[in-house]
Formats: structure tokens, sequence, C-alpha cells
């Protein structure tokens, strides 16, 4: 089968930086695959895996953290079968139209439109968030089901590595767009931060403040469906959202502040990434489902560690529901 991540040619002088990006970081592997011995940095596909699993470990603890202080962890695995309605829709238009764009383009797209969806049907029908979320996942699972069916024998084996992930198909091209969404992620989050906050934490206050709940509601959404689309390749449809909850669940257990929640569970998930794509590239095993069961053991981990530190300084950690913005066990209100 031909390789179905291919770029139009109008987008490839748009992605020239990150090319050029994506070679100084294979040399630096290379450089230290040399030095090292390292069987696992020899290839320029594990470069590339690396570098994808390393912004993972980064973007999906940091949406993850609001999201699971929301009470909104299920919505990355509505987000993730939408998403694979939208690489069904690329490859399904690569088959049948010969356009030659990539399935993670289009995967993009249709994520962000039913992040979006998720939030006008809550909005405009009073429904629960987990009712929208559970009518777009049907959906979204059932359009990417109908198109595999309908050209069966094109999609059914192309397919299997957005399923499951994979790390040797992590092409330069799908490398180069997952840099564009972690910039991009990076940088809505570092701008509006406060605002995010403000709204995790007390909506009814942010709305009376004069901030547009809804708008930054949307933000939230639309982030979280580019964290799942750029995880899929390395985790697959089946598992991404694990990396949204897991490692943000790990760190409320030791955590006492939102921003130490969030610097633990980033490096929770770097832990998880780095040993899950190591181990299952020496047992050549899938990387999703690796990370995933490291994961869940350092989440084990932490929270015997949350025990142990409740035990030796007679301080309770606080609840996931009760950590603040500035949450700080080493001061006191006047």
């Amino acid at each position: 089968m031909t390789d179905v991540i291919v770029q139009p040619a109008v987008i490839e002088p748009l992605l020239g930086p990150l090319y050029w990006l994506l070679g100084v970081w294979s040399q630096l592997m290379t450089g230290v695959a040399r030095a090292t011995g390292l069987e696992v940095l020899q290839y320029g596909f594990m470069h590339r895996a690396i570098l994808v699993g390393l912004c993972i470990g980064v973007m999906a603890p940091l949406i993850g953290t609001f999201l699971v202080h929301r009470q909104l962890a299920l919505i990355g695995d509505a987000l993730a079968h939408t998403g694979f309605a939208g690489v069904a829709i690329g490859l399904f238009l690569n088959a049948v139209f010969e356009f030659g764009i990539s399935p993670y383009l289009t995967a993009v797209i249709v994520a962000m439109v039913a992040a979006l969806l998720i939030e006008v049907i809550s909005e405009t029908t009073d429904a629960y968030n987990d009712v929208s979320m559970a009518i777009v996942l049907s959906t979204g699972f059932a359009l990417g089901t109908t198109l595999i069916s309908i050209n069966a024998g094109g999609l059914a084996v192309g397919v299997n590595q957005f399923l499951f992930g994979n790390l040797s198909t992590v092409s330069t091209d799908s490398a180069a767009i997952l840099l564009v969404l972690f910039t991009i992620i990076i940088g809505v989050v570092g701008v509006t931060r406060n605002q995010l906050l403000y709204v995790t934490f007390d909506e009814t206050a942010a709305a009376v403040s004069g901030l547009s709940v809804n708008w930054y509601n949307r933000i939230m959404v639309m982030l979280t469906a580019m964290v799942v689309v750029g995880a899929m390749q390395i985790m697959g449809v089946i598992l991404v959202a694990a990396m949204l909850v897991v490692p943000v669940a790990g760190a409320s257990q030791v955590a006492r502040s939102f921003n130490e929640s969030l610097l633990v569970s980033v490096v929770l998930a770097e832990i998880a990434v780095v040993l899950g794509i190591a181990v299952s590239y020496y047992g050549e095993a899938t990387a999703g489902g690796v990370i995933v069961l490291l994961a869940v053991g350092v989440y084990v981990l932490a929270v015997l560690a949350g025990k142990l530190q409740t035990a030796l300084t007679g301080t309770e950690t606080p609840e996931m529901g009760a950590i603040s913005p500035n949450s700080d066990p080493t001061t006191t209100d006047d």
C-alpha cells in the first residue's frame, strides 16, 4: 500500500522550517546514538517518534489538567472517535478522488468541528456535557465505520495504524503537523492561562466578572481536539484519551496546587512516554498500549507516594476538586 501521509504541494513550503528542525533533531539523535550505542536511536522513524512522544508528554497533561479539574475527562474519548472519523474521511478522499491529503489534517478539522459541536449542543439544548459528548462520540465512530465499510478493500489496512498507533509510521509530514499543533496549544494556553483558570474553578464568578465563558469553553475543547489528533499517531484512537487523564490523576495524589499538579503531571507523562517507546521498540509491542500501562503503573506509585507523604507529614493532600489555582500548604488566609 502506498504511503497515505502525503502533503499537498501548496502546504510543503509552509512546513519547510519544521522539516529543517526535524533534520536538526535527527542529527542530534544520531550523535547521541553514536555516543551511547543505543540501537533505538539509530533509525530516523524513532527520532521522529521520540520527538512526537516528548511533545505529547507536555501538551496532553497541560490540557488534561484543565479538563480533569472541570470533570470533563471523558471528552478525550469523544474527540478521539471523531478524530477517527476524520482519518476515515481523509483515507476515503485519497482512495476515491486521489486528493493526496494527509488524514491527520482531515482529523484535525473534523475533531475541532466536533469539539465545537459538543459545546453548541450543551448550550442550545441544555443537555449535560456527557450527553453531548455521547452523541458526538457515537456519530463520529458511526461515520468512520461507514466510510471504511464503503471502501473496505482500500481503507481497512490503512486505518489500523490510526486505531492502535505505530511508531514506524510517524512520517516527517505527520511529525511536522504535530509540531504545528504543539506550538498552537502552548501559545494559546500561555496567552489565556488566567482566563482558563478562572473559568475552570469558578465559572459563575467568571461570567459575572465579564469573561465570555462560552468562548473560553470553546477554546478549551478545540485545544483538546488538537491534542487528541496529535497524540493519535503514537497512541492510537483507542488509547489516546488516557494521556489526558492518567498522568493528571497521578499528579493529583501528590500535588497541593494547580501549578504543582500541572508540573508533576508533565513529568509523569514524560516518564511513561519515554519508557513506553523504548519498551515497545525492544519488546516489539504496540507503543500506545505500553505507554498507557506504564502510565497506570506510575499512577499507582503516585497513589502510594501520596499516602506515604500523608503519613509522614500528617497533612492530607487536597482532593482533586479541592485543588485551587493558588493552593499552597505553606501559606494561610488572613
